[in-house]
This record gives structure tokens, C-alpha cells and sequence, in this order.
């Protein structure tokens, strides 16, 4: 009797255990990926991010640490002027449309699966592809083709050419606020 139980209780765990492996909700990952960027807790972005989305996620950091205070402005997050749709599911990739209630504006969020978990995609195709269907939603027709030679040069090696031109425009901003 002993065995049956323990064979249910195993059984039990290990079928609990693959509902679970889903990955959990992409809408709750982006969720949750939005909170902690109001924070400015990178290190939470950072774990809510796919691998790929971390050049970008530094980029972000490095600015919003640079301006200091200024940045609190940066990031608009605002949780009861989002609704969220319903996540489209496709394999290993979802798609979330975010509608600030404000302006009716909608975006298409990308998240990705990265070792079974959902993870929003931060990364330069997946910034492009969001950016690409902004602008044909206004009018503005399609991306350049050469905007990914323009992305690339924030590596890792340019990022911190980039601090050097951010730290420059901060001391320009606070000469011309005196």
C-alpha cells in the first residue's frame, strides 16, 4: 500500500512538474519585465530578458545612469495605463500587444522561449521588427536598409565610446541649465 502511495505521490509531482515546464505566461514575463524597468532594477531586466536583448539592456542602463535623475523621465511606465492582449503563441516565439490608454497606441512585444521560460526580446532584430511596423502603422513606410550598420555600432566595444558622447551631452545640458 506504501508503494501505491508513494508511485502516486511521484507520478503527481512529475505531471505537476510538466504543466509547469510552459514557461509560465508570456504576458506575465513582460509584466513583469515592465516593472522592473520602472525600477530601474536591471539586474530583475536583465533576468526577464533573452541573452541576445543584453548589449541592448546595457545600452539603456548606461543612459539612464548617466542622466541620473534626468532618466526618471526616460521610462514612462505607468501600469494602470496598459492593457494587455492576448499573447499569440507561435512555437517558441509570442507576441503581446501593449495599448497605452492614454494615446490608443498599440505595440506588438516580442518574447521568446530561452531554456523553457518566456523571455522578452530586447534585442536588435526584434527592436527593428517592433520599430519596422510603427513606422508603416504612421505612414512612414519601411525601415532603411542600413539601420542594422547603425545598431551594430553599439557593441560592446562602442558602448563605451557612447558613454564617453552621453557623459559630454550631460555636461552640455547642465552648462546650458546654469
Amino acid at each position: 500500500m506504501k508503494k501505491i502511495i508513494a508511485s502516486a505521490l511521484v507520478a503527481s509531482i512529475l505531471i505537476l512538474a510538466g504543466c509547469k515546464s510552459g514557461g509560465g505566461d508570456p504576458k506575465t514575463e513582460l509584466m513583469n519585465f515592465f516593472d522592473a524597468l520602472g525600477k530601474k532594477d536591471f539586474t530583475a531586466v536583465k533576468k526577464y530578458t533573452t541573452k541576445e536583448s543584453e548589449g541592448m539592456i546595457s545600452i539603456v542602463q548606461m543612459g539612464m545612469e548617466s542622466m541620473g535623475d534626468k532618466s526618471n523621465g526616460m521610462i514612462n511606465y505607468q501600469k494602470e495605463n496598459m492593457e494587455m492582449g492576448t499573447a499569440i503563441i507561435d512555437g517558441d516565439k509570442a507576441t503581446v500587444p501593449v495599448k497605452d490608454k492614454n494615446t490608443g497606441e498599440s505595440t506588438d512585444f516580442i518574447l521568446k522561449k530561452e531554456s523553457g521560460d518566456w523571455k522578452v526580446a530586447f534585442d536588435k532584430s526584434s527592436l527593428m521588427q517592433m520599430a519596422g511596423k510603427k513606422m508603416k502603422e504612421h505612414g512612414l513606410g519601411d525601415m532603411p536598409p542600413d539601420i542594422g550598420d547603425s545598431i551594430d555600432s553599439f557593441t560592446k566595444e562602442g558602448m563605451q565610446e557612447g558613454k564617453k558622447m552621453m557623459d559630454s551631452a550631460n555636461k552640455i545640458l547642465k552648462e546650458a541649465e546654469k
